[in-house]
């Protein structure tokens, strides 16, 4: 992960890259990095939980970067621990700042006061989001179209129970695009893939997607793939390689309908 970049109002600026490529897509990774800056620190949490996949989503940054070298499209990426503010959950939510993730009591989270929320909010959550917005905002202005796709991670194991999927696409209210991408790797791929797992918009894990590309009715999906898929810089590669035909074809198929 690149390093922190502050504003003097220590709001913490999203990375952004590939702006001046020409894919009609933006890439997003709602939860790239594991950095627990100041003023907040680790919340309590000990070494190996802020490594852990409670802090972010392991893989996943290297992932959405190959993918949009792949696919020649500008990405978008947090910076701070999803447990300090995770920018996929509204600033409503019990899951923006939670006091619990998975097996995991959140010390640092336990009390928050409104204050506090509204601080978190004001450093991690709105640059993210703003900086997202207007990155599609100025696409669409030129009269462009870009599909809104989030990369994600996730446990083999989850509450002791292990997980066959190994790659899941996940709609919210338009399904077209995730379900394009989910033909394109059960044909191209060898992954296990499931449409609507390991989770669904059910468990409000499309807060991003609803926000930014619902209003503007742009394509949308957000992928999930095992983390032991993605363990390391040369597996994340492999993993790129493999699905950036699969949505290369699925952008495709959703363009011609």
């Amino acid at each position: 992960m690149t390093a922190l970049n502050t504003d003097n109002m220590g709001r913490f600026a999203p990375v952004v890259e590939g702006c001046d490529r020409k894919g009609d897509v933006i890439l997003v990774c709602d939860h790239a990095s594991n950095t627990f800056p100041q003023p907040w620190g680790s919340l309590g949490l000990t070494e190996d939980q802020c490594r852990a996949h409670i802090a972010w989503d392991p893989g996943a940054l290297g992932l959405m970067r190959g993918l949009a070298a792949r696919l020649d499209c500008a990405c978008v990426a947090a910076t701070v621990s999803r447990l300090i503010y995770d920018c996929n959950r509204a600033p409503d939510m019990p899951g923006a700042m939670p006091t619990r993730s998975e097996v995991h009591d959140v010390p640092g989270n336990a009390a928050i006061s409104p204050s506090e929320r509204l601080a978190r909010t004001r450093a991690v959550y709105l640059p993210f989001q703003t900086a997202l917005h207007d990155l599609i905002a100025e696409r669409v202005a030129l009269g462009r179209r870009p599909a809104i796709i989030t990369i994600h991670s996730f446990t083999p194991v989850y509450f002791g129970q292990p997980r066959q999927v190994e790659f899941g696409v996940i709609h919210d209210a338009d399904p077209r695009l995730a379900q394009a991408i989910l033909a394109e790797a059960e044909a191209r791929t060898p992954l296990t893939c499931g449409l609507n797992a390991p989770y669904s918009a059910a468990d409000d894990v499309t807060h991003t997607l609803r926000l930014q590309a619902t209003p503007y009715g742009l394509p949308n999906a957000m992928l999930e793939i095992r983390n032991d898929l993605i363990a390391t810089p040369e597996a994340e590669d492999r993993m790129a390689a493999q699905l950036a035909p699969a949505i290369a074809a699925a952008l495709a198929r959703v363009q011609e309908s």
